[in-house]
């Protein structure tokens, strides 16, 4: 099912949910969940939403997470749930099942984006560049990625999970799209490699020992790595390049948070 970019618009979902209470960055701050922390005065969870509202690739926008006291300290995003210009559930015990979860009750035609709520600086040209591709490509899953040299150049000393595949390095976005009704399948397949999302070889490894083998001699190129993840799945999974270091910055850690934080006041700064 191949989609028209300039004119179809997706369903985003973005996970809010906390994956533990115990998390280092909740306790940092006096947030009562990760995506309400406090950024210039926005929440986090409400800066992604605010360019998911203002992409133009994006119709409706689906929220799991976070508890409905979480949701409640922020004036203005209790306002959007009311309205109806977000729609919010509860979250799942963890992303993926959230994810999944959201996924059940959309129709055939519905493509999704998903990303989540610890992605503050996600902008409108980001998701826009993604989505397009996305829905451009005749496939059914794609997955954002960014090289990670623009990443290092942008942000020296950055901590990130790197992909090393042949043809070059890449870092994740939290960015995903599932364009046709088969292609969210592989949401029940991400629930069972979650817990090992930062550790590559562990992922590289259920597409076999070869696989393993040739990524550590660094002869395994990221095309025949998502051929062989599309042959095990039975869908087509492609990659989306993105030509942006800010769509692979997460809050993951109180450094993340610095780093975000210190972007966002170079940015106010500049734009001053």
């Amino acid at each position: 099912m191949q989609l028209d970019p300039e004119t179809h618009q997706m369903i985003a979902i973005v996970l809010a949910g906390d994956r533990t209470k115990a998390d280092s960055l909740i306790n940092h701050t006096p947030a009562p969940a990760k995506a309400m922390i406090d950024l210039d005065g926005i929440p986090m969870v409400r800066r992604v939403l605010t360019s998911l509202r203002d992409s133009k690739v994006v119709g409706r926008i689906s929220l799991a997470g976070p508890e409905q006291s979480a949701v409640a300290t922020d004036a203005e995003l209790q306002r959007w749930i009311d309205n109806g210009e977000i729609h919010w559930s509860e979250p799942g015990s963890s992303p993926s099942t959230s994810a999944y979860n959201a996924m059940q009750d959309l129709e055939p035609e519905d493509s999704v984006l998903l990303t989540t709520a610890d992605h503050p600086l996600l902008t409108p040209e980001i998701v826009d560049a993604f989505g397009r591709q996305s829905l451009a490509d005749d496939v059914d899953v794609t997955v954002g990625l960014a090289p990670y040299p623009l990443i290092a150049d942008a942000y020296p000393g950055i901590k990130k999970t790197v992909l090393r595949f042949s043809d070059g390095e890449f870092c994740g976005c939290n960015l995903f799209a599932f364009i046709t009704p088969e292609g969210r399948r592989a949401a029940r397949f991400w629930r069972k490699i979650e817990q090992e999302r930062k550790k590559p070889l562990v992922v590289i490894g259920l597409l076999g020992w070869w696989a393993v083998i040739r990524y550590r001699l660094g002869l395994l190129s990221l095309e025949e790595a998502l051929a062989k993840l599309s042959k095990r799945l039975g869908l087509r999974i492609r990659a989306v390049i993105l030509p942006y270091a800010n769509a692979a910055i997460d809050v993951d850690s109180i450094a993340d948070l610095m780093l975000v934080r210190g972007a966002l006041e170079k940015a106010a700064a500049e734009g001053a």
